[in-house]
């Protein structure tokens, strides 16, 4: 299967640093793996509602969304080998528009037709964020999020490449985190697993 990543960018400032970061690592793909970016800022999602146990609800299956944002997101996410979540560090966890994104794939799991559990296995999911603190450990909460998610199904879990900037560009400045950008993706993730897991 040829490779194709999927882009989601979920800061609430185009071009900010965590975008900048993202953009410089994607820089590193072989020209023949696909890539397609998505701005949450621009393609929104309603609030998410989670029905599954409404007893207003009839007991049938989710139909799959057609003609919406929602639809163009999932198939954009089925499509994807890889889906890379570039999500500043917000209150030291991820972007309200990329939860949002997540909480949707829950109501993604109650839609039989796509199977979306079994399409995501063994795919990868990889992060990316841009923090002020120098300290890294406070990214801990966002890291954990998406290597929970990437376990669940199980998804490969490349990790989240981190880069420090307070202000517009100043991720540029961080050679540490722009060394790791030239090869974040050339990795050969393994399998996530819950941290409990032996």
């Amino acid at each position: 299967m040829t490779r194709s990543f999927l882009f989601v960018l979920g800061s609430a400032r185009s071009g900010g640093n965590t975008e900048l970061l993202t953009r410089k690592a994607a820089e590193q793909l072989p020209p023949d793996v696909e890539q397609r970016w998505i701005d949450l800022a621009e393609l929104s999602l309603p609030d998410f509602e989670d029905v599954r146990h409404d007893a207003s609800r009839e007991q049938r299956a989710r139909p799959r969304p057609v003609g919406t944002n929602e639809a163009v997101l999932l198939d954009a996410t089925l499509e994807a080998t890889d889906i890379v979540i570039a999500s500043p560090l917000y209150w030291y966890s991820l972007s309200a528009t990329v939860k949002r994104y997540l909480d949707y794939w829950d109501a993604w799991l109650e839609t039989p037709e796509i199977s979306f559990k079994e399409t995501l296995k063994g795919r990868t999911l990889w992060g990316v964020t841009a923090l002020a603190h120098r300290e890294e450990e406070v990214a801990d909460p966002l890291v954990g999020t998406l290597r929970n998610t990437a376990a669940f199904f199980p998804m490969r879990f490349g990790g989240v490449l981190l880069g420090n900037g307070t202000r517009p560009g100043h991720v540029l400045e961080d050679t540490e985190a722009l060394a790791r950008a030239k090869t974040f993706f050339a990795q050969e993730p393994p399998l996530a697993r819950y941290p409990y897991d032996n």
